[in-house]
């Protein structure tokens, strides 16, 4: 099973930007950042919002929601309420397949507080707020603010402060982020709102990814017609990825705006993919032939039903079952919900075990299964998690036909699950989590009685047999408790933890 690590080598495709200085040095603290890419201008409003609109400036964290718009949007309601905005910085990579703000963010912390400081000072902010997922970059984070002489004390012309989330999928999300800073819990709430308008603490919130606010740094360096040098007229600049997969070594990689997917993966070592995940498992599937003539850009990538998202890059060699391994990845989505949102949390499950039916050679019952589960799902929850689901699920059966055809039709297409896509072991790794547990059925003791099915819809669900199916994947830490109690509840003591302690 593959796990992507958490700080990749660096691969970098023509001249490097975000990643400069990295050949030197392993971290660039303030001194060093200053020596690679000097000090960053002062902007009014008009003027940032201005610059990244000549750079065509999106959001690199999924959405790609235009820069500019947001500022405009965060400055006017500011100036409507009369009060001051809020500017934070989503580092939280919740997705298994993505290390580029991770990278970022460890590597080249105050390019990206160059950026969100740059966007505050515009703005009159005087809250910075970053929120992160690891520890390793949290101690980054917090050495740059040490060493800009940075904090939350009173006083402060900037209050800069550190959120610390839970390694999960749904910590990726922005609203998630926002309850997790005012104090709640790291979960989407349950409806949903503008974070430029109301956001942290009910005020006007600038809110971007992590590479967003680097580009900006950047870009109020360079200026825009120096930054448009590289990449394509619609895609100026470089973006960084994070290929993993069916390649020697997981690299993030910075390439140039537009770059084809081919050169890529080729420069990567993924050779002949039969299909490749672009954008992360909220993304979508191309097969061979799109994988081989599309760019990394937005509208050639949306011509094939797809977006870059997060930058995730992921190929799958021809030595795997597509769609097995795209179970896997479905079962781990499952078992990423924040549990809130019945169609989510009762759904997804409904909607992975049904594409395990297809693999297993369910037939066409199976395949219309998949796709009722995907629809009832879809634009039913308080966030994007079952969309983005839904999504990666039917791009899978669209991207691989012949395996399909095989799967549905035939006695499947008779390869193994090589685990290519990164997950992490049995979830989540922090301490005290479960990692690396399964759940496990002594089958000659289950009764079928579906208390577990009950207690633990997220792994477990009833079979066409009556008896209990096992969802592939491990026990995320956040579903630890539950699994436990639904061990203990068999009323036959036919289900058990499997695997090593915490």
């Amino acid at each position: 099973m593959s796990l992507l690590p958490e700080l990749p080598d660096v691969l970098v495709l023509g001249l490097p930007r975000l990643t400069a200085g990295f050949d030197d040095f392993a971290r660039l603290d303030r001194r060093a950042h200053l020596a690679v890419h000097g000090s960053v201008p002062r902007l009014t409003e008009d003027e940032l919002t201005r610059l990244a609109e000549a750079v065509a400036l999106r959001g690199r964290g999924g959405a790609g929601f235009p820069f500019a718009q947001k500022v405009r949007a965060v400055g006017g309601a500011a100036r409507r309420r009369g009060t001051r905005p809020v500017v934070v910085v989503n580092g939280c990579e919740g997705e298994p397949a993505c290390r580029k703000d991770a990278v970022l963010l460890r590597r080249a912390p105050h390019l990206v507080l160059d950026g969100a400081l740059l966007a505050a000072e515009a703005l009159g902010a005087r809250t910075l707020v970053i929120g992160v997922t690891r520890t390793g970059t949290e101690a980054s984070v917090r050495e740059a603010l040490g060493e800009r002489g940075l904090s939350d004390r009173r006083g402060r012309a900037v209050r800069a402060r550190v959120v610390r989330l839970p390694e999960r999928m749904v910590s990726g999300e922005s609203s998630a982020l926002l309850r997790a800073a005012s104090g709640g819990p790291a979960l989407p709430p349950g409806r949903r709102g503008h974070a430029t308008t109301a956001g942290l603490g009910g005020l006007p919130t600038l809110l971007s990814n992590t590479e967003t606010y680097a580009q900006l740094a950047l870009a109020a360096r360079l200026g825009a017609p120096r930054y448009a040098s590289t990449g394509t007229p619609d895609e100026p600049g470089t973006v960084l990825l994070t290929v993993s997969g069916a390649v020697p070594f997981p690299r993030v990689v910075e390439a140039p705006g537009g770059v084809a997917l081919s050169y890529v993966l080729t420069q990567c070592g993924a050779a002949a993919p039969q299909g490749v995940l672009v954008g992360g498992y909220h993304g979508g599937w191309l097969d061979a032939a799109a994988a081989a003539q599309t760019a990394l850009s937005r509208d050639a990538l949306a011509a094939h039903g797809a977006t870059l998202g997060a930058g995730a890059v992921l190929p799958l060699s021809g030595g795997t079952c597509p769609l097995s391994e795209a179970v896997r990845v479905a079962h781990w989505l499952a078992a990423e919900s924040a549990g809130q949102c019945g169609p989510c949390r009762l759904g997804l499950p409904t909607l992975a075990g049904a594409l395990a039916d297809v693999v297993a050679g369910g037939g066409r019952g199976a395949l219309e299964a998949v796709r009722e589960a995907a629809g009832a799902v879809r634009g039913r929850g308080a966030c994007g998690h079952p969309d983005g689901a839904a999504r990666f699920a039917l791009s899978a059966l669209a991207a691989f036909t012949d395996d399909l055809a095989a799967h549905v039709l035939g006695g499947g297409c008779g390869r193994p699950t090589a685990g290519l896509l990164p997950l992490p072991g049995g979830g989540n790794t922090e301490p005290g989590n479960a990692a690396g547990k399964r759940l496990a059925v002594d089958w000659t003791l289950c009764e079928g009685h579906g208390l577990c099915a009950g207690l633990l819809p997220e792994l477990v669900r009833m079979g066409p047999d009556g008896f209990p199916a096992l969802a592939d994947a491990g026990v995320p830490g956040h579903l630890r408790g539950r699994a436990q109690r639904a061990v203990r509840r068999c009323p036959a003591l036919a289900l058990r933890l499997d695997g090593p302690g915490p």
